[in-house]
C-alpha cells in the first residue's frame, strides 16, 4: 500500500520508463519517416479523437471496477482486524473456573488462553501466505516483459522491501502452534481453514470442560464463523479473476488508439515547421503514455494479493493484531511493528 501523499516523478519513471520508452522510440521512428518523405499516410485527426475519448470511458469503467476489488479488500482485513481483537477479548475474559468443577490455576488458564490466541496469530499469517500464492492470471504468472516487470516490481516495490524474509515468517508460524499440530495442519490442502477447525474443537472442549459457559460458546464460535466468512471473502477476490474479456478488450482498445496516434497527431504539427515536428513526436510520446499508464494501473490494481506496492498491507496488519492480542495476554516482549519503506506498507 502506497502511505505517501504524492508520488515523486523519480518513482513515476521508475514505474513506467519501460512504456515510455518503447512508445516514444515507435513515435520517434514513425516521425523520422515522415521527416524524411518516406512515409506520407496522414489520418484525419476527428476519428482518432474520437477513438481516444471511447477509449477513455472504457479505461475508465474498468479501472473503477479494479479499485472495487482493492478497496472491497482492504474492507475485508478491516473486519479481520474487528474480529481478531473481538476474539482476544472473549477469550481472556471467557475463560474461567467459576461453573467447573475443575481446578486450574492461574498459570494453567493462561496457556489456554495463549494456545486460543497464538493459533488465530498463525491463522493470520497462514490466511497472508496463501493469499499471496500467485495464480496464473497474475502478472507474475505470465511470460517474458510481463513476467520480468512484474518480478522488478514485487522486488523494488512489493513483498522485496520487507526487512523480515519471509522464512522469519514462517518460523514465527511454526512457533505459535504445537508441533504436532503444525504438522497435522500444514498437510491439508488449505491449513488457514483447519486452523480455524482447531480453534472450533477446542471450545467444544472447553465447554465440556465448563470452562465456558454455553453463552460464552456461542459468541466464541461466532466470532469463528466471522473468520471464515471474511477468510471466503479474501478467497473469493483471490481465486475469482476481474473478467477477462473487460481486461483484455481495454488493452487492446488502448493499443490501437496508441497506434493510430502518430500517424494524425505527427503529420498534422509537421506542416508547421522542424521545431513542430520535434514536439509533434515528444507529444505523442506522452499523450500515448498517458494512456498505457491508465491501463496499466488498472491492470495492477486488480488484484490486491500479489504481493506489490497495491497490495493490501496485510503484513502490518497482522502484526498489529498480533501486537493488540498479545498485549491482552499481558505480554511485554512485543514484535516490532511492520514500518513503511519507500512509501509502501506491505
Amino acid at each position: 500500500m502506497i502511505i505517501i501523499r504524492g508520488v515523486n516523478f523519480v518513482t513515476v519513471v521508475k514505474w513506467s520508463w519501460f512504456h515510455l520508452v518503447w512508445y516514444t522510440a515507435v513515435s520517434a521512428t514513425i516521425g523520422a519517416l515522415y521527416y524524411h518523405g518516406i512515409l506520407k499516410l496522414e489520418l484525419p485527426w476527428l476519428p482518432v479523437s474520437v477513438i481516444g475519448t471511447a477509449v477513455a470511458f472504457y479505461v475508465g469503467f474498468k479501472n473503477n471496477q479494479a479499485y472495487d476489488r482493492m478497496w472491497e479488500a482492504r474492507k475485508i482485513w478491516g473486519a479481520i482486524v474487528n474480529s481478531s481483537r473481538a476474539w482476544g477479548t472473549f477469550v481472556n475474559t471467557f475463560i474461567n473456573t467459576k461453573s467447573s468443577n475443575e481446578t486450574l490455576s492461574a498459570e494453567e488458564l493462561t496457556k489456554i488462553k495463549q494456545l486460543l490466541t497464538y493459533r488465530h496469530i498463525a491463522w493470520l499469517y497462514t490466511l497472508r501466505k496463501q493469499l499471496l500464492k500467485p495464480t496464473e492470471w497474475e502478472h507474475v504468472s505470465q511470460k517474458g516483459q510481463t513476467k520480468s516487470l512484474a518480478k522488478y516490481y514485487q522486488a523494488n516495490f512489493g513483498i522485496g522491501l520487507i526487512e523480515i524474509e519471509e522464512k522469519e515468517i514462517e518460523n514465527n508460524i511454526k512457533n505459535l502452534l504445537p508441533d504436532a499440530e503444525y504438522k497435522k495442519v500444514f498437510n491439508y490442502a488449505n491449513p488457514a481453514t483447519q486452523l480455524v477447525n482447531e480453534q472450533a474443537k477446542d471450545l467444544e472442549r472447553l465447554r465440556n470442560r465448563d470452562l465456558i459457559s454455553e453463552f460464552e460458546h456461542m459468541h466464541l464460535s461466532k466470532v469463528l464463523y466471522d473468520l471464515y466468512d471474511h477468510q471466503g471473502k479474501c478467497e473469493r477476490i483471490k481465486n475469482f479473476p476481474f473478467p477477462r474479456q473487460f481486461a483484455t478488450m481495454s488493452r487492446v482498445f488502448v493499443g490501437i488508439f496508441i497506434m493510430l496516434l502518430p500517424f494524425a497527431m505527427i503529420p498534422a504539427l509537421h506542416i508547421m515547421g522542424e521545431s513542430a515536428f520535434y514536439i509533434s513526436i515528444l507529444l505523442t510520446g506522452l499523450i500515448g503514455w498517458v494512456y498505457i499508464m491508465m491501463e496499466v494501473i488498472g491492470d495492477y490494481s486488480e488484484n490486491p494479493f500479489q504481493g506489490m506496492a497495491n497490495d493490501i498491507p496485510m503484513l502490518s496488519l497482522s502484526r498489529t493484531i498480533e501486537i493488540d492480542l498479545r498485549e491482552m495476554l499481558g505480554e511485554t516482549e512485543l514484535p516490532p511493528s511492520i514500518k513503511a519503506k519507500r512509501g509502501i506498507l506491505m
